[in-house]
């Protein structure tokens, strides 16, 4: 594909064929900027990367608007973009490129599947897959082999199911969700009375929904509550290897990284992100807009648009502060001690 053509299927306004029509190479694929051979478009996001225009051997770049990078670029006969956003352009421009894989349109002769389902248009389900009474497919849903989808649940329009999954009873998933491979959604959830005699076990009568454009990563948990619901608001984006707990509300926008744990009755806002390890206490509340780095212990309420780190989690300023003088410890530990043997010869 020419870059020429690139640029107008981006539909980009600044780009170095303004000023430079004869530079228009053939792209024949995309490539990190400090792996990418000749003949192919990579990005430059951030000042310590930068340098990489004098030195990538890639024959396109997408650029930040800066005028000396387009200038460097141009100097050693590579093509340019520009965009404020140039992480955001190259995602776009991998989509000319590649294409995720689909099955043909049919329904696998292995593939067992009560009577009672309804079944949309165009979809496809794969071989061995299990679908339990009840369950309503929308158009153009896709599931892979081996997905086992219980009783009364529903699933939207182009929504994908990946291999291995599983769909527990009466789980409402909206549509455009991507459930990857070993996720479970809607099990129950740990629900157990403390008696005298034991544990008594709590039905979990309850259900989970994941609403429009959610994705839910590979072998990651989302579980139903006794009473009421989980639930997992629009284009919310959960990474693989998290536990959603019963009775959790998740807001919409949120990125939930690997690892995160949220325990029962946790209420998310809005454009939450969550980094690595976050582990969130019982009935805890994080408001819109709230970050919380990598193994952040939150057990405590989280203020809208609060930075929160460490454990327990505290404010990011704070940790920080906290995290300098940690390191210093050690050469306190013996001031105090010089401290205490002066005082205990006087």
């Amino acid at each position: 594909m020419k870059f020429s053509e690139i640029v107008q299927k981006l539909d980009v306004p600044f780009h170095s064929l303004t000023s430079n029509v004869e530079l228009d190479p053939e792209i024949t694929g995309l490539a990190p900027i400090d792996e990418a051979p000749t003949g192919t478009l990579s990005y430059i996001e951030g000042g310590k990367f930068t340098a990489m225009v004098n030195k990538t051997t890639a024959s396109a770049v997408i650029l930040p608007p800066d005028v000396q990078l387009q200038e460097q670029a141009i100097e050693r006969g590579i093509a340019w973009l520009a965009d404020p956003e140039p992480r955001l352009l190259f995602a776009k421009a991998i989509a000319l490129f590649y294409k995720p894989f689909r099955p043909d349109v049919g329904i696998h002769p292995s593939a067992v599947i009560h009577p009672s389902v309804q079944i949309g248009r165009d979809i496809y389900v794969g071989p061995n897959v299990v679908i339990q009474a009840g369950v309503k497919l929308g158009n153009e849903v896709c599931i892979h082999p081996n997905v086992v989808i219980y009783p009364r649940t529903e699933i939207g329009e182009r929504t994908v199911l990946h291999a291995n999954c599983t769909i527990h009873e009466r789980t409402i998933i909206g549509a455009n969700c991507v459930i990857h491979s070993g996720a479970v959604i809607g099990a129950e959830g740990f629900g157990f009375v403390p008696t005298k005699s034991g544990w008594f076990k709590m039905e979990q009568s309850g259900c989970t929904v994941l609403e429009d454009g959610v994705e839910v990563g590979c072998n990651s948990t989302i579980d139903r509550p006794a009473v009421g619901e989980t639930r997992i608001a629009q284009n919310t984006k959960i990474d693989n290897l998290v536990q959603i707990g019963h009775g959790c509300q998740i807001g919409s926008n949120c990125a939930l990284a690997a690892q995160v744990g949220l325990a029962g009755g946790v209420k998310v806002g809005n454009n939450v992100l969550l980094a690595g390890q976050v582990g969130v206490a019982n009935q805890a509340q994080i408001g819109n807009g709230a970050i919380a780095t990598a193994k952040s212990g939150i057990h405590n309420d989280v203020e809208p648009g609060a930075i929160v780190s460490g454990v327990p989690a505290v404010s990011h300023k704070i940790f920080l502060k906290a995290s300098a003088i940690y390191s210093r410890l050690p050469e306190m530990y013996q001031f105090f001690k010089q401290i205490q043997r002066h005082n205990s010869e006087k």
